[in-house]
């Protein structure tokens, strides 16, 4: 039915179409108006041959058939896709690596140890520089025998002073006794050799000027008298040792002094020397005047000179100070302690000064002297000798070695290696090492100081005292002892 339609509808058109012709404009007319007609005129019979189509039934229609899908669409899509993809995989990846950066740094910050830090406190300068010292004598000498024997007496015990050649003890020595008696009868029989032999050579070389001898007989006389004066001389100089060794058995004071030991005892045996066998009879001392050494730090050791005067102090003794003069140093700085050794002599023609005591020598130095102080627990005791741990800008470790002054107990005088400014670690680890990264906390209440720019002075029942002040202190603790036994 719809061919049958369509043919009759074909005619229909052909002569719609002949009309139209006939009804169109002349040649004359525009080509735009027929263009426009004949377009419009298509269009209304595609229109109503779709409108006739859509009332056909459906069964016996064919489906159109659908374009394939461009291939420039699908490629988008699998370029999308794939770029989600890498996205996710880059956002995970991303993910896993500032975790892992993340932990990485939490645990090197907790394996970065924290350290405590206080400032140094500014010291005010002052005047007088106050360094331990012991006295000694100005000379002292052990006394030993220079013969064997036995000791017959002694005349000056300790605590005698003493004038030099004075004798001291006598000693009997028979050995030598005999000895040098038996080198001078040596003596005498060398002695008569010696008279021979001249005799006869000088009868032979009066035979050999009348040929009644040969010259190799003549010759040997004149040798054998020049052998008997040699021997002559070896049997003096052996009589002379010997009359020396008889000159020991009495011993003298070589220099004016105070005995200050005595060792023997009448009868005990005396052995010659200072070695094994040998024993020290005296100990003999020279105590006016008396020498002080002690150790000035780098940082003052330009301001000590040679004759300056000065005055030493000791505790038995409160309130007196005895004039010394600085008498030599030793021009050169220990680099073990960073110190000048200097030695001050101190007049004690009364004698109320003893050797071997402990007291305080006083400089003065003027005040340009820059100080601070540090706790004592900030110190770090290595090969290198007294150290303190810095923290620096970039909080490292900066291990710098340290000028000690004085000890106030609690805490140190630093004449040098820290500043004010700087931050001090307390209570150090043995482990921290130079350049070492570390955290900073702030120190305890009772460690901290003041911050920089500030002075701190020792209180009045602080006193400094050196950081080789042991024995003094231990002085104190056996005088402590004596008081309370007593009590």
């Amino acid at each position: 039915m719809t061919d049958e339609n369509n043919v009759k509808q074909a005619p229909d058109a052909q002569r719609h179409t002949q009309a139209s012709d006939d009804h169109s404009p002349q040649p004359d007319q525009s080509e735009e108006h027929h263009a426009v007609g004949a377009q419009a005129q298509r269009d209304e019979e595609i229109e109503e041959i779709q409108r006739r189509s859509r009332h056909q039934p459906p069964g016996i229609q064919k489906p159109p058939e659908l374009p394939p899908a461009p291939g420039r669409k699908a490629l988008t899509i699998v370029a999308v896709l794939l770029l989600v993809l890498l996205l996710a995989g880059g956002f995970t990846m991303l993910s896993r690596v500032t975790h892992e950066r993340a932990l990485a740094k939490e645990t090197e910050r907790e394996t970065v140890p924290t350290v405590a830090v206080v400032y140094p406190q500014s010291e005010k300068p002052d005047e007088n520089l106050v360094l331990p010292g012991s006295l000694l004598a100005y000379e002292e000498s052990p006394i030993y025998a220079r013969t064997n024997g036995y000791l017959v007496a002694w005349y000056k015990d300790i605590g005698s002073r003493v004038t030099k050649g004075e004798l001291l003890a006598k000693i009997d020595t028979p050995e030598v006794d005999q000895e040098l008696n038996q080198s001078r009868a040596a003596r005498q029989q060398t002695l008569a050799q010696l008279e021979l032999a001249k005799i006869s050579a000088d009868r032979w070389e009066n035979l050999r000027k009348t040929d009644s001898v040969s010259a190799q007989e003549a010759d040997q006389q004149t040798s054998g008298y020049k052998q008997a004066q040699a021997n002559l001389a070896a049997a003096d100089a052996n009589v002379r040792r010997l009359e020396q060794l008889e000159g020991f058995k009495d011993v003298y004071a070589p220099f004016t002094g105070v005995l200050t030991r005595r060792n023997v005892d009448p009868g005990a045996l005396i052995n010659a020397g200072a070695g094994a066998a040998g024993r020290e009879l005296f100990d003999l001392a020279r105590v006016d005047p008396l020498r002080v050494y002690t150790s000035v730090p780098q940082a003052y050791a330009p301001f000590i000179k040679v004759g300056a005067k000065t005055f030493v102090t000791l505790q038995e003794f409160p309130g007196e100070k005895f004039v010394a003069t600085v008498a030599r140093t030793a021009e050169a700085i220990d680099p073990a302690t960073r110190t000048l050794l200097t030695e001050v002599d101190v007049p004690n023609k009364d004698g109320r000064l003893l050797p071997g005591s402990f007291g305080e020598v006083h400089f003065a130095v003027g005040n340009n002297v820059n100080k601070v102080t540090v706790p004592v627990n900030a110190m770090l005791f290595r090969a290198q000798g007294a150290q303190v741990a810095v923290v620096g800008p970039d909080n490292k470790i900066q291990l710098r070695a340290i000028n000690i002054g004085r000890d106030y107990g609690t805490t140190l005088e630093i004449l040098g290696g820290v500043a004010a400014t700087d931050h001090v670690v307390i209570n150090p680890a043995d482990s921290l090492e130079d350049g070492q990264q570390v955290n900073v906390a702030q120190a305890p209440p009772n460690q901290q100081q003041a911050q920089p720019g500030s002075q701190a002075q020792p209180s009045q029942d602080q006193k400094p005292q050196s950081q080789n002040d042991d024995h003094r202190s231990n002085d104190r603790q056996g005088n402590n002892q004596q008081k309370g036994s007593g009590q």
